[in-house]
């Protein structure tokens, strides 16, 4: 029998359960057992417990048949537990080190109370970390310097019945809760009819003066009780719970004052909480709650006044509108003044109605129509072609446009009218600042690559790689987003983790990916002949991604070197990153004698077909490419350094399986002795390769553009299946 059983439900929460389980499991501490409850969650949280229950011993999953919501999701974790105590961890916070050791020693200390309390710290997305108000409390001398006491009732402390009263800052004796027959309810605010029963009848508590949760702070989209909703209306029988609890437990009599006050007040705070109860229904939540209040009322107490502070009705919504629109005008007049006449005519056209057949594509910050909005933008064409398309691009690049696309420029009179009308709006970055999204309007993030190297708020630890970005304007563009496109579900968990949000995620692979699965043998073959490569070459696609340490381009390979070296069969294709585009060495070093600078090239899709192998370093290259099931090699020099300035997701010099596409080199003279002896195609670069498509590639099977269309722009609610990985036929290998 392990000492403390930790129950951990699970429910959409799949970008920080690993972190979650990690930080019990880690624990020095062994004497427990883990027991994770999947509520039925729609996303891959069941998946990563059973993944973690494979590994470990101590952790135990229940697979619940349907969504039954956090509390009963608990009590299924309770039915099977088996440890002395009972412990209880929400799936998107973390236990910090030692923690279990903490607490192990301090029920021995005391003698096995029936509650232990401990203390947490709010945890934010920049990195701040804050102890809990209360912490004082935690102390073993009080403010009046007297020492208080190891073991205690809520007679002998009531000042404790003040912390925050939820379940998961508390140990409890599981022989005990038994007995008292306690279970959590349905609905919101399950923890209240379980917290004032513990804490008022247990006859020991103890405390530990420990941070031994950090409590996350989701910015969207993770606290069911910021959610605006009718829902919140259970708070009403949760306490109809903790009132009977007192009916049966006469003993407990003393304590009907205070718990009506506490009721009264948290009725209070629900109703006038902006992002709880819906505004047109805070009138019958106050007329409940005092309803509530006069019925649980002690003989002989004085009434609680149940006030709201919002202003209800037209004359309050009125009010609270012109103020808005006061605070707005304002900065938007002072423009106008200043002769922003094209700001003035958005703001004309924002206050026109949204066009339901008008989508505004962009791609790389205003370059040419590429990478995943492309492909999309091909498939409505086909699928929808009533939706009218606008294209951002620089003016600039415009040349370079492919005819029949419709083109707008920065700031142009077009831009402004397109960003204030259209209802679709997709893009492989962020849109601008000055494109505020209006209600009604749907933003689609594509992203430009699965990630190997560090992203989002995970820059935060990297000032060489995030120039100063501005994170919190960062997620002000990313909650904009209603959807974000996934190649694989590796990516899901980075992208929901590193830009939080209320975003959906759309696990359909990569459309710019779809073409390797249409092209054939002619495609190929034309491809390189664009390029002039000879029959019997062997095409090296040598395509690096950007140091973000240096600030000008410089090339990692001698390439004319490398081409001399592996001789006439061998043709290198250069493939500098788009962001080194301004550099006026950008895509010239090495070119001529076997080397051919492709640049500058419109399509590294079509650079991808017509190449035998692949030669990059940190570059999502590398998971587009494998899709073709062709040979990568991994060729990083920079390897170390670039670990400490940017930071990576995978170790590619492991030699694990799922980690590097292919081999991995770290010197110009390995990366030419691995194709002079043949060792880019052998088995073992095989069996990595293999290892790699399954972890990453099980979406790509040439259909998401389409799944993305159906979905985003047709509302279909279910996605097109997946074609197994073994089934698909990627385009052939040149000959």
């Amino acid at each position: 029998m392990p000492r403390i059983s930790i129950v951990v439900p699970a429910y959409q929460v799949q970008a920080y359960l690993g972190e979650c389980l990690d930080s019990v499991l880690g624990q020095s501490f062994r004497d427990f057992e883990l027991i994770g409850v999947d509520d039925r969650s729609p996303d891959g949280s069941g998946e990563i417990l059973d993944e973690y229950a494979q590994s470990d011993e101590r952790v135990r999953v229940l697979h619940l048949p349907e969504n039954v919501g956090l509390g009963r999701a608990r009590n299924a974790g309770i039915e099977i537990a088996t440890g002395d105590y009972l412990v209880f961890l929400d799936s998107d916070d973390t236990m910090t080190p030692g923690s279990l050791q903490a607490i192990a020693d301090r029920l021995e200390r005391t003698g096995d109370p029936d509650v232990l309390v401990y203390d947490y710290a709010r945890t934010y997305w920049d990195g701040r970390v804050v102890r809990s108000r209360d912490a004082g409390q935690f102390a073993a001398v009080g403010p009046d310097g007297a020492e208080r006491p190891e073991v205690f009732t809520a007679v002998e402390r009531e000042e404790v019945l003040g912390l925050l009263m939820v379940v998961w800052n508390k140990a409890y004796r599981r022989s005990w809760i038994e007995k008292l027959g306690l279970r959590f309810p349905a609905g919101y605010y399950e923890d209240t009819p379980w917290t004032y029963p513990t804490m008022l009848a247990a006859d020991t508590v103890t405390m530990l003066d420990k941070v031994v949760v950090h409590y996350r702070q989701r910015r969207q989209g993770g606290n069911i009780l910021a959610t605006v909703s009718r829902k919140h209306f259970d708070i009403f029988g949760q306490y109809d719970l903790v009132f009977a609890f007192l009916d049966a437990h006469p003993e407990l009599e003393r304590w009907r004052p205070l718990l009506h006050r506490r009721m009264a007040e948290h009725l209070r705070t629900i109703g006038n909480h902006p992002d709880r109860v819906p505004p047109a229904d805070r009138a019958e939540f106050f007329a409940r709650a005092a309803e509530e209040e006069r019925r649980h009322r002690p003989e002989g107490a004085t009434a609680v006044p149940l006030s709201a502070t919002w202003k209800a009705g037209p004359a309050g919504r009125l009010a609270r509108t012109a103020r808005r629109t006061l605070r707005t005008a304002q900065p938007q007049l002072k423009r106008a003044v200043a002769g922003s006449v094209l700001g003035a005519y958005q703001r004309v056209q924002r206050q026109l109605p949204l066009d339901g057949e008008l989508a505004v594509f962009g791609a790389y910050w205003g370059r040419v129509p590429s990478c995943n909005p492309a492909a999309i933008h091909a498939k409505l064409r086909e699928l929808a072609p009533d939706v009218r398309t606008v294209w951002v691009v620089e003016n600039r690049r415009r040349a370079e446009v492919p005819a029949g696309i419709t083109v707008v420029g920065p700031g142009s009179r077009g831009y402004r009218e397109a960003i204030s009308r259209a209802t679709y709006f997709v893009n492989n970055v962020n849109f601008p600042d000055g494109a505020p999204k209006r209600p009604g309007t749907v933003h689609l993030q594509t992203h430009h690559g699965t990630p190997v190297k560090k992203m989002g708020l995970d820059l935060q630890d990297y000032p060489a790689a995030n120039g100063s970005l501005d994170f919190a304007k960062l997620l002000e563009r990313v909650d904009r987003w209603d959807y974000s496109l996934s190649s694989n579900r590796y990516s899901t968990l980075i992208w929901e983790r590193v830009y939080p949000s209320s975003f959906r995620t759309l696990e359909y692979g990569y459309p710019r990916n779809d073409v390797f699965y249409s092209a054939t043998a002619e495609d190929v073959a034309a491809a390189r002949a664009e390029l002039g490569i000879e029959p019997g070459q062997k095409a090296l696609l040598y395509a690096p991604t950007l140091r973000d340490y240096r600030a000008t381009y410089r090339p990692q390979l001698d390439l004319a070197r490398l081409a001399r070296t592996l001789g006439p069969d061998y043709v290198l294709l250069n493939r500098g990153h788009y962001l080194y585009d301004e550099d006026a060495a950008f895509g010239t070093d090495g070119a001529g004698g076997g080397v051919v600078d492709v640049s500058r090239h419109p399509s590294v899709e079509r650079l991808a077909l017509a190449a035998d192998a692949l030669v990059t370093d940190y570059s999502s290259v590398m998971f587009d490419y494998a899709n073709l099931d062709r040979p990568i090699v991994v060729f990083a020099d920079d390897w170390e350094v670039y670990q400490q300035t940017r930071g990576v997701y995978l170790d590619l010099f492991s030699g694990r399986a799922g980690e590097a596409p292919g081999p991995a080199v770290r010197t110009e003279e390995e990366l030419a002795e691995l194709f002079r002896s043949g060792d880019w195609d052998s088995a073992g670069s095989r069996a990595l390769r293999t290892a790699f498509r399954e972890r990453f590639c099980a979406f790509d099977d040439g259909r998401a553009a389409e799944r993305v269309v159906r979905t985003v722009f047709l509302g279909e609610r279910e996605p097109i299946p997946f074609t197994p990985l073994a089934d698909r036929s990627p385009a052939p290998r040149p000959q």
